[in-house]
C-alpha cells in the first residue's frame, strides 16, 4: 500500500520517502542528544546540591531570588 502511494507521485515518491526518513532520523538523534545532556546535568546538580543540610535548604528557600526563580518555573510555558 505504501509503495503504491509513492509510485503514484510521478517519480517524486523516492524523494518524499527519503526526506521523511531523514527528518525522522534527525528528530530521533536530537531527542537522544538532548536526553543524554539532561541526564548529565541532573547528575551534576545532584553532586553539587544533593548533600545540602536541612537548614541550608530552608535558608535557600527564604532567599528572594530563589523564590522568584521557583515562581517563574511554575508559570513558564517553555
Amino acid at each position: 500500500m505504501i509503495f503504491e502511494i509513492f509510485n503514484n507521485m510521478n517519480g517524486y515518491g523516492i524523494y518524499v520517502a527519503l526526506s521523511f526518513i531523514f527528518t525522522l532520523v534527525s528528530f530521533v538523534g536530537l531527542y537522544v542528544i538532548i536526553r543524554s545532556q539532561l541526564i548529565k546535568e541532573q547528575k551534576k546538580f545532584v553532586v553539587k546540591f544533593g548533600k545540602l543540610s536541612s537548614e541550608k535548604v530552608l535558608k535557600a528557600r527564604k532567599q528572594k531570588i530563589n523564590q522568584e526563580i521557583l515562581a517563574a518555573g511554575i508559570f513558564s510555558k517553555v
